[in-house]
């Protein structure tokens, strides 16, 4: 359910899990999913409306992604938009077709909000739904991409509930070390003559604030992935190569630039008919940056560092289709991860074997 551009169904096939039936009312994501994968049973509806009807078996896993704008600091957080309470759905949905595992997924803040009905933190109603749902053993965790194969520091809430007891000493992945931009996005960024689906990298960043000079820089000047979106609280947009990557979403724009690159503070433009000032009385100061020239990452590269694999096309009637469709996706290599695990779980309950055990159990919540 929610599947979007797929990220998460990708996940779960490379672990060796088989999709059949995925589900999003947005018309371009499902045409993406019929693009590459038609065998997925890619389905149009909005999931108020959807029955779960002519499943071949019953499933071992139903995954959700619920719209997280509600709950966002990108989006409106409030908690009484109507899509905080899309949670309900799956749990209708797990009720009619009892899977084994039920994993929903979402942004970190919902611990935060409070339900309106019920005036619990939406992570307890969640779990409460879940558990009227029938599914008795759940855990939770934040997890942070770069710790999971995701050149990335964005994190993601997991819940996973179980219909009947999870194996013993079972388990949620642990991260292990970080993950750098460079093996993701250097070859792409170095060679403009890669041809890729969905990548037209384009060289003369058009922009009223920072500057491309247009200048040729020569072949051996550096390229840095750089920050176009202008905030005041991230750090110097000229970012390493050799670390991870902020998070990927729907809002922020990033980019390349290449020869005497500089990047500083100045204030904001208050003048007359002055753009993207939303406080006019702050004074704070944003980044500005300079470069011989300049350039946005393509869709390519953002699906890069949302591990999509190159041969993942992306359908939709203009950029910003398509860019949402991968801001909103869950990183492919994580969702790998997880669904490993989850098919481990699977195993050591139909074998009665023993889940392998780490220190950093997760937070039990019931």
């Amino acid at each position: 359910m929610f599947s979007g551009a797929g990220g998460l169904d990708l996940g779960f096939e490379a672990a060796g899990f088989t999709t059949v039936a995925a589900v999003d009312h947005d018309p371009n994501a499902v045409d993406t999913l019929r693009k590459n994968r038609p065998e997925w049973n890619p389905v149009e509806a909005d999931v108020r409306d959807w029955a779960p009807e002519g499943l071949p078996d019953i499933p071992d896993v139903l995954i959700a992604g619920p719209p997280c704008q509600g709950f966002s600091l990108g989006g409106n957080r409030q908690a009484a938009d109507d899509r905080n309470g899309l949670f309900r759905e799956v749990c209708r949905v797990a009720r009619q077709v009892r899977p084994r595992v039920v994993i929903i997924e979402n942004v970190l803040n919902l611990r935060t909000m409070l339900h309106p009905g019920s005036g619990r933190p939406f992570v307890k109603e969640i779990a409460v739904s879940l558990v009227e749902a029938g599914y008795g053993d759940i855990a939770w965790d934040v997890f942070k991409m770069d710790g999971h194969g995701v050149p990335q520091t964005r994190r993601r809430f997991m819940f996973v509930a179980f219909r009947n007891n999870a194996p013993d000493s079972w388990h949620l992945p642990a991260p292990s070390g970080y993950e750098p931009i460079r093996p993701w996005l250097w070859d792409l960024a170095h060679d403009d003559e890669i041809s890729l689906p969905n990548h037209d990298p384009s060289w003369g960043f058009k922009s009223q604030v920072h500057v491309d000079r247009g200048e040729d820089p020569g072949v051996e000047a550096p390229i840095s992935v750089v920050r176009f979106s202008r905030t005041a609280s991230d750090g110097n947009p000229i970012r390493d190569w050799d670390r991870s990557f902020p998070a990927v979403d729907t809002a922020t724009v990033w980019g390349l630039a290449q020869g005497h690159v500089c990047a500083r503070r100045e204030p904001r433009d208050r003048g007359k008919g002055a753009k993207f000032v939303r406080n006019p009385d702050t004074d704070v100061t944003l980044w500005r940056i300079q470069a011989d020239r300049l350039r946005s990452l393509t869709h390519r590269e953002y699906a890069r560092l949302q591990t999509f694999p190159d041969s993942w096309e992306f359908i939709g009637g203009n950029k910003r289709d398509v860019h949402l469709q991968i801001g909103n996706a869950v990183p492919v290599q994580f969702a790998k991860k997880l669904g490993r695990n989850i098919q481990k779980a699977i195993r050591a309950l139909d074998t009665g074997q023993v889940f392998p055990q780490l220190e950093d159990a997760p937070l039990r919540l019931f």
